[in-house]
């Protein structure tokens, strides 16, 4: 393909959501799914169909709710994954079947027990049935870098010819290196005759920190679709990174002569929306989106970005829509003012759902100095993200000190029942856990807390994740507050609700995807 256009497919959504706590529901889903429109993604991977009926039903409401993006399913290559992922896909205004199965050697022997000969005909099987629903096919080999290159030659012929418009080579365990993997895509291009007539992708994995190295050597051999996920998020050490393989087309144009059609003031909202969804916290020093990626600490670095930004800054936060942090509201605005900042971080409120939130923006206002974009979007987040969940805080009050015994009384509204307990603690956050734990009847294995402050000041809100643990399942969970053990409460009780959700709908098919 001679264009220069990438094609942007987005998987955070399968590959995202398969990370270890990572579940959404499909109330989650869609409101990322909506996010990624706006971002300008070409293809979204609305998740794995046959993979549970939660999976399913999320998938099927993306596809008939979206319309700026293709929209794909991952199928294993049988007939009731892809039968199953059409019924999902189907309402898209673009569906598209993307089907795989493992091609390597290791893969054959140990996972599929299949020869060499049963996997090809398994392909030529998978991707005629696919056919038959659409045109819109992709394959993939599972595991590629990791299969012999004529073997590899072969499959990718067959999948071209048996009517698959995009081919992916998958990175699957993140062991190649980009030299290598530019190798691999070029014998491609040399050795199968019909690949310049479709789509050739990739999808590369992390583990050695590669993946968006990899991903752009695959770009200058031919690849004109690459896969990846908002903040690097997946499986292990996770998916190429789409704020940073686009932001490095566009910053070294020069060397990277390709475009993609992202939106990239859309990267910062989108990436601050997965990390409140999943409850993975993006860390400071991440490349594009990280709290650092444009603090300057030392006095010759400030100075340098006084006199002139582009000493120490290669691209503007305003690029990736990063805001200034500058007060924007406060106890004195009014709802149109309101209404419209909503409107800009894309929260499209009905009057009922709105006047909750105005009152709730005011109620801040009256706790803080200033509020900050972050402040309101933590708070919509917060409130209006959650409207399906099981159990809900109504109050909680606590006590603790020097001299006394801590102790929370929590009001709780359980399945529509309001229920109110107490419980002693260590401490405050302690005791408020206790007290939940006991209301809901939920004693997860507590495997991590951590309180990062929102913005800067004392009056700041505290943003606490926590990630919890029971039989296997394991849920992370956000919560925010102007009070560090309300908003603990609260991000243990979205944990809880999500992990109650996970119980309810296991995943049955398994995979590492692609």
């Amino acid at each position: 393909m001679s264009s220069n256009i990438v094609k942007i497919f987005d998987t955070t959504l399968r590959d995202g959501e398969q990370a270890p706590g990572c579940g959404m529901t499909p109330e989650e889903k869609l409101r990322v799914a909506h996010q990624l429109e706006k971002l300008g993604v070409d293809i979204i991977e609305a998740g794995f169909p046959i993979s549970s009926e939660g999976d399913f039903q999320s998938v099927k409401l993306i596809a008939d709710k979206i319309r700026g993006c293709e929209i794909a399913g991952l199928c294993r290559a049988n007939f009731a994954d892809i039968d199953r992922g059409w019924e999902a896909i189907k309402g898209a205004e673009n569906p598209r079947i993307h089907t795989f199965i493992a091609t390597s050697d290791i893969h054959l022997q140990h996972k599929l027990k299949k020869t060499r000969d049963e996997v090809l005909e398994i392909i030529s099987t998978a991707v005629k049935h696919a056919k038959r629903y659409t045109d819109n096919v992709e394959f993939s080999c599972e595991d590629a870098t990791r299969t012999g290159l004529d073997y590899l030659c072969r499959a990718v012929d067959i999948a071209i010819r048996t009517g698959a418009t995009t081919i992916n080579i998958p990175d699957t365990v993140g062991f190649t290196v980009p030299e290598e993997f530019a190798y691999v895509i070029r014998t491609l291009k040399e050795k199968v005759p019909g690949l310049d007539n479709v789509t050739l992708s990739v999808h590369c994995h992390n583990d050695l920190g590669l993946a968006v190295a990899n991903s752009i050597a695959a770009m200058k051999e031919g690849a004109r679709q690459v896969e990846c996920t908002i903040n690097g998020l997946g499986e292990r050490a996770g998916n190429a990174s789409l704020e940073e393989i686009v932001m490095a087309l566009k910053v070294r144009n020069d060397r990277n002569p390709f475009k993609t059609r992202i939106i990239t003031e859309q990267i910062y909202p989108t990436s601050r929306l997965v990390s409140q969804v999943t409850g993975v916290n993006v860390q400071p020093n991440k490349a594009i989106v990280g709290a650092n990626a444009f603090a300057h600490e030392a006095g010759i670095h400030q100075d340098g970005v006084l006199k002139e930004k582009s000493t120490y800054e290669i691209m503007t936060p305003e690029e990736v829509g990063i805001p200034s942090n500058k007060i924007i509201l406060g106890k004195h605005s009014g709802r149109h003012a309101f209404r419209k900042r909503l409107e800009e971080f894309g929260y499209f409120l009905n009057d009922k759902d709105f006047e909750t939130a105005f009152k709730q923006f005011k109620d801040l206002s009256d706790k803080k100095k200033y509020v900050f974009d972050e402040d309101i979007e933590a708070l919509i987040s917060d409130e209006f993200l959650r409207s399906s969940d099981f159990f809900k805080i109504i109050s909680i009050n606590f006590a603790s000190g020097t001299d006394m015994r801590p102790v929370a009384t929590i009001k709780i509204l359980i399945d529509g029942e309001e229920i109110t307990v107490s419980e002693y603690g260590s401490g405050p956050v302690d005791a408020v856990y206790k007290a939940i734990s006991k209301a809901t009847g939920v004693t997860p294995n507590l495997q991590s807390y951590v309180v990062a402050a929102i913005t800067g000041g004392t009056d700041a809100q505290g943003e606490v994740t926590v990630r919890v643990e029971e039989d296997g399942i394991v849920s992370q969970g956000q919560g925010a507050n102007t009070d560090v053990v309300v908003a603990s409460a609260k991000a243990y009780v979205n944990a809880l609700n999500k992990l109650r959700w996970r119980k309810e709908h296991p995943r049955r098919a398994t995979t590492t995807g692609v």
